[in-house]
């Protein structure tokens, strides 16, 4: 009879919890992730839009400002504000919104209660079909929103087209204006250059219907080219194509010269403190007009001028931080 020798079976080695709940981590951050890329991907293909609302949010977030709005006669305005301090009021430039703000909103918000709407028309805020938008007109709808938010003396502070509207303002209302500054601003006697005699001419340069369009659109604005996603230039593409016969329309308001020299024509009723800030090398708004505004500020209080390189036409963009130093410094220097 032969006996069996028992055998034994050794049992699988057990992980330790820890690294048993880490791997379940582990996987489930992989499964989320890949959800993310097919979300993310999907979203840019297919509706780009939400991915640009949603960096619009991130950016004022960082920024420490909130959206609001306020219904003034036939016009709702919608704007962010943030901060505390002094206020400033920001204004945006021709077809643009009051998002090209963030960023200087971002470096402000920390020292001054800052305020930038859509100017009526652009942006989220209304507009009324068949209304002039002229800068007369926004220079109006101004006065009732300033009114309607019940703010102190402001530092008032325009770029391009917005640098026109603040401007005669200012000199329309200056009890509402304790400081002026006007960066790149529409409204002033310039040197021809190309740029304005292609709008004389008639050819809108704002309106595009392509990327292609698109980059040489955005070209005349910045010295660089923009690094924008192809999608995201849809969004904006689209979003031009909407807003086309307003844009046009407005674009052949402007060009008539009670609008370009609307500034110009009331330079000697500003006795505020007045900053003039350009970059050298603006396509759209020659150089030439810092020279137009400090020789036509007769009664200023003070006269401050600044001039930058390595940007164009947009150096709230393309020199944020500088920009914010100059405007701090002069808001804090009167």
């Amino acid at each position: 009879m032969t006996s069996k020798k028992a055998t034994t079976t050794t049992p699988a080695p057990t992980r330790p919890l820890w690294q048993r709940l880490a791997l379940r981590r582990l996987k489930f951050l992989g499964y989320v992730a890949g959800l993310l890329v097919v979300v993310l991907g999907g979203s840019y293909l297919f509706a780009p839009q939400w991915l640009v609302s949603a960096d619009i949010k991130r950016q004022a977030m960082v920024a420490h400002v909130e959206k609001h709005s306020v219904q003034v006669g036939d016009t709702k305005w919608v704007y962010y504000e943030g901060g505390q301090g002094p206020t400033l009021l920001l204004l945006h430039g021709f077809a643009a919104s009051k998002e090209v703000w963030l960023k200087q909103m971002e470096l402000l918000t920390p020292h001054f209660h800052v305020i930038a709407p859509d100017l009526p028309g652009w942006g989220e805020s209304s507009r009324v079909e068949g209304a002039s938008y002229n800068i007369d007109a926004q220079v109006a709808r101004l006065q009732g929103f300033v009114d309607a938010l019940n703010l102190p003396k402001v530092v008032l502070i325009g770029h391009s087209m917005g640098g026109a509207i603040a401007g005669v303002f200012a000199a329309e209302h200056p009890e509402h204006v304790a400081e002026l500054a006007l960066l790149d601003s529409f409204g002033l006697k310039t040197n021809e250059n190309e740029f304005s005699r292609e709008a004389m001419a008639g050819k809108n340069p704002f309106v595009f219907d392509n990327r292609e369009q698109f980059a040489k659109a955005t070209a005349w604005a910045f010295a660089k080219p923009l690094d924008i996603p192809g999608r995201f230039q849809d969004v904006l593409i689209k979003r031009n194509q909407e807003n086309r016969a307003f844009i046009n329309q407005t674009f052949n308001e402007l060009r008539e010269p009670s609008q370009y020299l609307s500034l110009q024509n009331r330079l000697d009723k500003l006795g505020m403190p007045v900053l003039g800030l350009w970059c050298h090398d603006d396509k759209i708004i020659d150089i030439s007009a810092l020279d137009s505004l400090r020789n036509g500020l007769k009664n200023a209080a003070a006269i401050s001028t600044s001039m930058m390189t390595g940007c164009n036409h947009m150096p709230i963009m393309e020199k944020p931080d500088e920009t914010a130093r100059i405007l701090t410094q002069f808001t804090l220097s009167h």
